[in-house]
């Protein structure tokens, strides 16, 4: 089975400026992937050619298989940009129904059903756009970027406009569309809500990719702290594995030991040494 996105050596120039820089990345069918990276980092650029609107200067992309931009990958690929407006005048089915026919979708009323019921707003197929609160259309979004069943979703920002309970229902759709096989590239600057979801992410720097890989192997080991009598001992090389032996030898040694941390860094320290780093 093909990825549901990868591209290889992908390169993007706007005159003299260098907006990708060789990119490689997958995303697996069912894979959670977020993309990071501060402004003008080339995560734009990138989510574009993968939905046609740009084409790259070097390199390749495909969706499941196919060219990106082609009929095909458009027909395989959901997107939801972070700052999209929906005619106010519209009620919600009417939306997903507008989508349908824009997508060559055959679901009818079942479809979009099921979706406003997917992003909690089984009982707002009537309500028109603009009497939406912020969220509710945010959500209403998701549901029109998952019309005709596509097996890849990008998603921009998705939960920057959501309260506590909004952001739990578009986890926990995340969740229930990986389980569905769904693949999902997200792009976000809430670094907590991806290291919750995703499985792996990609931090993109300049317009190349700067660290990759899942939350835990990007968050390192800092080292091991004890308390001992009066004063705190730094073992800035070990790891969880060598705390018996090293409160052993401290207990041996006359010491009492009244605490002992693991420190390790947060995906939002590696984030914030790639981006300077670069």
């Amino acid at each position: 089975m093909p990825a549901a996105f990868d591209c290889h050596r992908l390169g993007k120039r706007y005159g003299a400026t260098l907006a990708l820089g060789g990119v490689d990345l997958e995303v697996q069918p069912g894979e959670l992937v977020g993309l990071l990276g501060p402004n003008g980092a080339g995560k734009s650029t990138l989510v574009k050619i993968a939905c046609g609107l740009v084409r790259p200067t070097d390199g390749e992309a495909r969706v499941t298989g196919e060219p990106a931009g082609s009929a095909a990958a458009r027909a395989r690929l959901g997107y939801l940009a972070e700052l999209f407006r929906f005619p106010g005048w519209l009620q919600a089915d009417e939306l997903l129904q507008l989508h349908q026919r824009l997508a060559g979708s055959s679901g009818g009323p079942a479809e979009r059903g099921e979706l406003l019921d997917l992003v909690g707003l089984g009982d707002a197929g009537g309500v028109k756009i603009e009497a939406m609160s912020k969220g509710m259309q945010q959500r209403l979004g998701i549901a029109q970027a998952l019309v005709g069943s596509p097996r890849l979703l990008m998603l921009d920002e998705p939960t920057s406009a959501l309260d506590p309970v909004g952001r739990r229902i578009v986890r926990d759709l995340l969740l229930e569309l990986k389980r569905r096989g769904v693949a999902v590239l997200l792009n976000s600057h809430l670094l907590s809500e991806v290291e919750r979801v995703c499985d792996r992410v990609a931090i993109l720097v300049a317009g190349r990719i700067a660290a990759q890989g899942s939350p835990g192997e990007l968050a390192q080991a800092r080292g091991v702290e004890i308390d001992v009598d009066g004063s705190t001992r730094t073992f800035p090389d070990a790891g969880r594995e060598e705390v018996p032996e090293l409160v052993a030898g401290l207990v041996a040694a006359g010491e009492r030991v009244y605490g002992v941390r693991v420190l390790s860094s947060t995906l939002e320290d590696t984030y914030l040494e790639a981006v300077s780093g670069s």
